[in-house]
């Protein structure tokens, strides 16, 4: 007498499709590093330049850093976002 488990016999399971994930996007690192510096250094640059004519060069690359790093941020987001 056999006791039913309710589970198909393990040398015929297989995955059900819904099981499986979801294909995502691919991330390359390289091209979000890149445009992550390439915003980043755009961002400084306009930053000095405007210190510069402020007559504070440092503080407007600083600020501009700032400026720069959450642009870059945004930037490789609205990239990628379908990757994530």
């Amino acid at each position: 007498m056999s006791q039913s488990t309710g589970l198909a016999d393990p040398g015929t399971l297989l995955f059900s499709p819904r099981m499986e994930g979801t294909s995502r996007g691919n991330i390359d690192p390289a091209g979000a590093g890149g445009l992550l510096l390439a915003v980043l250094l755009v961002g400084i640059g306009v930053g000095l330049l405007i210190g510069w004519l402020a007559g504070a060069a440092g503080i407007g690359a600083l600020i501009g850093a700032v400026i720069g790093i959450l642009a870059g941020i945004y930037a490789v987001y609205h990239r990628y976002r379908g990757a994530f």
